[in-house]
Order: structure tokens, then sequence, then C-alpha cells
């Protein structure tokens, strides 16, 4: 495997880990390992641990994990079930990249007809505030 296939791989559900399914579910929820360890009552080696797939938590902490990272325990342990999703394909980042800028390019054009329309209406209210004054 090259380091390409590393980095863009090391999520898939083919290859993720207990530990990289806790790691992803925890930065989804913007949360430091301190900050889930305070959050369960456990160590930051404990959650370090549980990160690096060298030990897995008991049970009831692992219901607590799950609460706390709005995932099943299911998902936590096998991949399957309400998780995390997965990182897109640099493909797929493209092609929404590719629809964002459309969507940009058609906003900015709505808004330069915006405001074109908008200085015509301000120019027809400052004649007729003229005429009536």
């Amino acid at each position: 495997m090259t380091d390409d296939d590393d980095s863009t791989n090391w999520y898939s559900g083919e290859h993720a880990t207990f530990g990289d399914r806790l790691t992803a579910a925890r930065q989804a929820q913007a949360l430091g390992q301190a900050q889930l360890a305070h959050k369960l009552g456990v160590r930051l080696k404990t959650v370090q641990a549980w990160e690096n797939d060298t030990s897995e938590p008991r049970a009831n902490k692992l219901q607590m994990v799950a609460g706390l990272l709005n995932v099943s325990i299911r998902w936590l342990l096998t991949g399957e079930g309400e998780g995390v999703l997965e990182p897109a394909s640099p493909d797929e980042l493209a092609k929404d990249a590719e629809t964002v800028l459309r969507d940009i390019q058609q906003m900015r054009t709505q808004m330069t007809q915006l405001a074109t329309r908008m200085g015509r209406a301000e120019k027809r209210l400052r004649l007729i505030l003229r005429e009536t004054l």
C-alpha cells in the first residue's frame, strides 16, 4: 500500500478499526481526547489506548461513548449502523467543488442583476421624490 492509499482509505469500512471509528466520531463532535475522557470520567491515557486499539472500553463505557458521540454501539464495534460518514474521495470532492463553484457563479450573476435593478429603482424613487417636493 502506498502513502496515498493510507491517507485516502484510512477510514474506509474495510480498513477502519474500533479506534479509527472512535477517533472519527470524537472529531466529528469537535471533542479533544482530554474532553472526551473528562466527560466519560476516565483518564486521558484510557481514551488514547482505545483510539490506538490497545484496549477497548467495557460495555457501560461503550454505551456512554456511543451516546456522547451520537453513534450506535454497533457502528463503533463493526462499522455497520449509524455512525460517521467516511471521508469523501478526491473525485467526489472535485465534483462537489465544481457544483459549489457553479452555484457561486450563479449567485454572483443574480446579485449583479439585483444590484442593477436596485440602482434603477433608486433612480426612479429619487425622480419621484424630486417631483413631489
